[in-house]
């Protein structure tokens, strides 16, 4: 047993740190739909093949949940798959909104929405990563596709500050009750500050100085203006904004039924509750309907969006480029200046939903493509229920994410970052955007209207007016430091990015041969063996 769970360990290793093959790199169709082993490959399975036996559960092999649960790497291998997988008229892809993509912009943003048939589309940059590169006229000014390096913590973080904010309201509440009077407390959480609750004794809660978050203390970090604090409704909406592919997710559609709304819990660990959040309704809530009328049905069955949201909660971290000693001094002017007081370099999650962590930074001994080398380590447990094969869960121990530099409010920057919408009104306040990859995810801000690093802090303003007349100030020589620091804030290519678990040739003299790159990646080591390629 002992050898065998090694074998487990190395293949998670493989496919939860990697998300990546050989064979896995930008957008792909699968073999069914193109000539099989074409350079660059393909995906092994057609996407009736992906589904298997449905969502199912910890006990119906070849189910969504029994992966997740029994062998998470293959999970997340399909995640990462459909999310690179080039979708076809024939599986619902378009149009996005309504049955002719027409309508209302005003009342419906989403009508700006690119038309595409990859999740890679909008997020594919560096290569075969869920990185940055899209750009979408949902506003006037546009708004450039984030990054998705992290997202799992990212959503974990925001649903630990909600929950410390909202146990300070209760606390409040049932101070208030107990003295008859009025109680005001401080709301901090993880050291970030979000002004102030007021709990009166009659039970009604004053949040009138509460900043940075909105009077329901629910965190939504995910959009430029903190609109959704799910990835799964997050993945859910854009199927349908940017391809016009409708999910009826069994989850999302028990926690926003209108006759009986109750509590779901996602497959990657998010509470879901209607009595405390407002959570966004699918298209379609029945496998048999066709809500754009493209006669295609169910084109996004739950068990895809279980692998698509277990891929993201698990996708790894930027990695960090060379340092130097005038990198490390960069730092230093950028907490000196202010900078950090809103991008908060390290945060602690308490909790870690994750089966899988990526440490990846410069190494010119073994790194071979961009001199990166990653080091993947393991976060789960063994779980041992008489079944064919153990369980695979996360371990939930503390985790410091290192290097985010965000604190998950949001801000008014000024005019110069204020948004119209296409309704007339303007959006001011935006979410502190985590710095983490920040180097390679130019132009800036989060309409793309800024060329450099240099620009988008010279843009600052508004409540970040002192730290950009402070920058301003800066000798050139600080200057340069600070921005060198930002420098090594990089994502990467991981199918191109040596790590423990495949480290390639280092030297190699065949750089055509992606294999000599090494890669985030052992192979085809899942815990259950396979009938066929994945």
């Amino acid at each position: 047993m002992r050898s065998k769970l090694r074998l487990i360990s190395i293949g998670l290793f493989g496919f939860v740190c990697s998300l990546a093959g050989t064979e896995a790199r930008a957008e792909l169709t699968d073999v069914t739909q193109t000539t099989p082993h074409v350079p660059g490959g393909a995906i092994g399975k057609s996407l009736t093949q992906q589904i298997g036996a449905g969502r199912g559960d910890e006990f119906t092999p070849g189910s969504s949940i029994y992966l997740i649960k029994r062998d998470p790497a293959r999970s997340v291998r399909r995640g990462r798959q459909l999310f690179q997988r080039k979708f076809t008229l024939d599986q619902g892809q378009g149009p996005r909104v309504s049955r002719d993509s027409s309508g209302d912009i005003h009342k419906n943003p989403a009508l700006g929405a690119g038309l595409t048939d990859s999740c890679a589309a909008c997020h594919g940059l560096p290569r075969g990563s869920a990185g940055a590169g899209g750009e979408v006229a949902t506003r006037p000014d546009s708004r450039n596709a984030p990054h998705l390096f992290g997202l799992g913590l990212v959503e974990m973080l925001a649903d630990e500050i909600t929950h410390e904010l909202r146990a300070i309201r209760a606390k409040a509440l049932a101070e208030a009750a107990a003295s008859s009077h009025p109680v005001t407390l401080p709301l901090t959480s993880k050291r970030i500050k979000f002004g102030f609750v007021t709990a009166l004794p009659s039970g009604k809660v004053d949040t009138s100085q509460v900043d940075g978050v909105n009077p329901d203390l629910r965190v939504r970090p995910l959009f430029a203006h903190g609109g959704e604090f799910s990835m799964r409704a997050f993945d859910v909406g854009a199927l349908k904004d940017e391809m016009g592919l409708e999910a009826p997710d069994p989850v999302l559609c028990r926690a926003t039924d209108p006759n009986q709304p109750a509590t779901a819990i996602t497959p990657a660990g998010l509470v879901l509750d209607p009595a405390l959040d407002k959570i966004r309704r699918p298209p379609v809530c029945s496998p048999e309907d066709d809500g754009d009328g493209d006669g295609v049905i169910n084109e996004i069955d739950g068990a895809l969006v279980d692998h698509l949201e277990f891929y993201l909660l698990n996708y790894f971290r930027p990695a960090t480029g060379r340092t130097t000693n005038r990198t490390r001094e960069g730092l230093r002017v950028m907490q000196r200046i202010g900078c950090t007081s809103c991008h908060v370099q390290n945060l602690r999650i308490e909790h870690d939903r994750r089966v899988a962590d990526v440490e990846t930074g410069f190494d010119p001994v073994r790194g071979i493509f961009n001199r990166l080398f990653a080091t993947a380590t393991t976060l789960f447990e063994v779980v041992n229920d008489g079944q064919t094969y153990p369980k695979l869960l996360p371990k939930q121990q503390s985790f410091l994410v290192r290097d985010i530099f965000a604190d998950f409010k949001r801000h008014d920057l000024g005019p110069e970052f204020h948004e119209r919408n296409y309704d007339g009104t303007v959006q001011k306040q935006f979410m502190t955007e985590p710095l983490w990859g920040v180097a390679t995810t130019a132009p800036y801000g989060h309409d793309g209207r800024s060329i450099s690093l240099e620009e988008v802090i010279l843009r600052h303003g508004g409540e970040a007016q002192a730290a950009r007349k402070a920058f301003a100030r800066l000798s050139d020589n600080d200057r340069q430091k600070l921005l060198e620091f930002l420098s090594t804030l990089v994502l990467f290519p991981p199918d191109d990015t040596a790590s423990n678990l495949h480290p390639g040739v280092p030297g190699t003299k065949n750089p055509q041969d992606p294999a000599a790159h090494g890669s985030i990646n052992l192979g085809a080591l899942f815990q259950i063996p396979s009938e066929g390629p994945e």
